[in-house]
């Protein structure tokens, strides 16, 4: 996800949102990485452990899981949008850069973000 800061307090709006990802365990990444990942570290895994691990989870675990993350995620979509809508009484704006156009973050619900989020088409 990409978040643009825009004002003139585009600064102090970017470390506000850095710290409270921070809080979450993401740190904010501030320049574009070129970096690329090379194969040398990665594990081998087993097809048969994978598949044995995949049939042997229930489906009712997993939709609790998913239930889980959904709340979490949404708990912290509203945190971002409520530090984003106190920042515009800040004259300071930030937008949710998205495919072909951006929208303003304290313009969203929680739902909203996450669908728009969900709708981004994967990095690499």
């Amino acid at each position: 996800m990409i978040i643009e800061f825009v004002g003139p307090e585009a600064e102090a709006a970017r470390k506000s949102i850095a710290a409270v990802t921070a809080d979450w365990g993401h740190p904010a990444d501030t320049t574009a990485s070129t970096a690329t990942v090379t194969g040398s570290d990665t594990k081998g895994l087993d097809p048969v452990a994978v598949t044995s691990l995949l049939l042997s989870v229930p489906s009712a675990v997993l939709a609790v899981a998913d239930i889980t993350d959904r709340i979490r995620k949404r708990r912290r979509a509203g945190e971002l949008i409520e530090r984003a809508r106190q920042l515009s009484t800040e004259q300071a704006t930030a937008r949710l850069v998205h495919a072909d156009h951006s929208v303003d973050l304290a313009t969203l619900t929680p739902d909203q973000l996450l669908d728009l989020v969900a709708d981004e088409p994967p990095a690499g």
